[in-house]
């Protein structure tokens, strides 16, 4: 493929947005295997392991893992980086890396320090999301010595049965298993996992992320920076949104490689250096840019007794739902050109999740994700940009009518019982 027809510098925003970011383009395969070979480096040869979701509450825990076993990485070569990049004019943080935010090495002939920073801490770093918490746990079976710590953060499994054979195994074969989270687990699922002996620590969603719970249970006397550190993390994870530095935190752990993110927290807390705001400032433009065009290009439905609007593009989800709850609408949205959706609920919309899990996706009652199963070859795909995902907003609308149809048969029957 032609490198100019994905590279964005000469193409206009409201055509660029409407396509998926370069990774898209890069084969599975090639993914899996650069993604292999890193985690091996990462986890040979540790004292310890965390496997975490590469936002910033999981990589907050990873930082206070490391500063537990004196094992954070120097931040200086990172600003430095940083610097660099600020220098060079990179435009798109987005696309800088790849599915857990890890940069490639460019092809300059400076030397990058930061390109094996994933091999040099003594406590392993994996990044990973909810649909591969299987995958990360079998990395670590294949790869970590035995009688290492492992810690899994901020990750919460759908069922117990797609990671009992990986779990069960390095139950045997660690020394100690925590698991960190506060996300809502499956009576069944968390006591399966308790079963085997691990420790697992499940805060009230509603009022801690995993940074407070791996604060108050690791044990280690942190100072004050750490405590502010997951007070602030909280405040964007929960969408609290009275601190304006944990936007900065949020945005930088998005745009910010796994290891940088850590080693940067890890060093200053959540009052960033001056470096990594001109990054993050420099960064928002676009995406501010990006999210008033999801904005405009929303249409709102009316299904049942909710206001559902729907949009396309690439953005940030959680503000394009934000501004479109300002605007009226009771649940938001918003097709990815990837082909996957984010939808969002408000106090009046608590189903989410069980739209979600209509058309092949899960979640949580106000925040949930899926990807319908549409897209059979790269034609449907084409047509997915062309059109602005009419397909995928079809069928993601008939869940909604067909969530909204069960909830009105419901209260009928609550009537009759009456």
């Amino acid at each position: 493929m032609d490198d100019e027809l994905i590279d964005e510098a000469d193409i206009p925003r409201s055509r660029y947005t409407r396509l998926p970011g370069k990774g898209f383009f890069y084969p599975d395969s090639l993914d899996e295997e650069r993604a292999e070979r890193r985690a091996k480096e990462a986890i040979e040869g540790s004292e310890a392991v965390v496997i975490a979701d590469a936002d910033a509450d999981g990589l907050a825990c990873a930082a206070m893992i490391r500063e537990a076993y004196d094992a954070a990485l120097d931040a200086a070569d990172f600003e430095a980086a940083i610097a660099a990049r600020l220098d060079d004019g990179e435009e798109d943080g987005e696309e800088a890396g790849d599915a857990h935010g890890e940069t490639e090495a460019d092809d300059s002939d400076d030397p990058d320090p930061t390109e094996d920073a994933h091999a040099q801490s003594p406590v392993g770093l994996v990044a990973a999301g909810p649909y591969s918490i299987d995958t990360s746990l079998e990395r670590v079976l294949a790869y970590a010595d035995d009688d290492v710590d492992l810690f899994v953060c901020d990750l919460c499994p759908d069922d117990y049965e797609w990671i009992a054979e990986p779990l069960e195994a390095l139950a045997e074969s660690t020394a100690s298993i925590r698991w960190f989270d506060h996300h809502q687990w499956d009576e069944s699922t968390a006591a399966a996992v308790r079963d085997l002996g691990v420790d697992l620590v499940v805060g009230e969603s509603d009022e801690e992320c995993t940074a407070d719970v791996a604060l108050r249970s690791l044990d280690h006397e942190f100072d004050d920076r750490w405590t502010e550190l997951a007070a602030v993390t909280r405040d964007h994870d929960l969408w609290i949104k009275e601190d304006p530095r944990s936007d900065d935190l949020a945005d930088y752990s998005y745009w910010a490689g796994s290891e940088e993110y850590a080693a940067i927290v890890g060093a200053h807390g959540a009052d960033l250096p001056e470096t990594v705001r001109e990054f993050v400032a420099e960064r928002r433009v676009e995406k501010e840019a990006r999210i008033d065009a999801a904005v405009d290009r929303a249409v709102t439905h009316e299904v049942g007794e909710w206001t559902v609007a729907v949009t396309y593009g690439r953005c940030s989800q959680n503000e394009v739902a934000e501004a479109l709850r300002g605007e009226g609408a009771d649940a938001a949205v918003i097709v990815k050109p990837a082909g996957s959706a984010s939808i969002r609920g408000s106090e009046d919309f608590r189903h989410a999740h069980e739209v979600a899990g209509k058309v092949n996706g899960g979640g949580h009652p106000q925040a949930a994700g899926c990807k319908p199963d549409i897209y059979d070859d790269m034609l449907d795909y084409a047509q997915h940009w062309t059109t602005e995902g009419q397909a995928c907003k079809r069928v993601i609308l008939a869940a909604f009518e067909a969530v909204a149809e069960a909830e009105a048969e419901g209260d009928e029957g609550d009537e009759d019982d009456e």
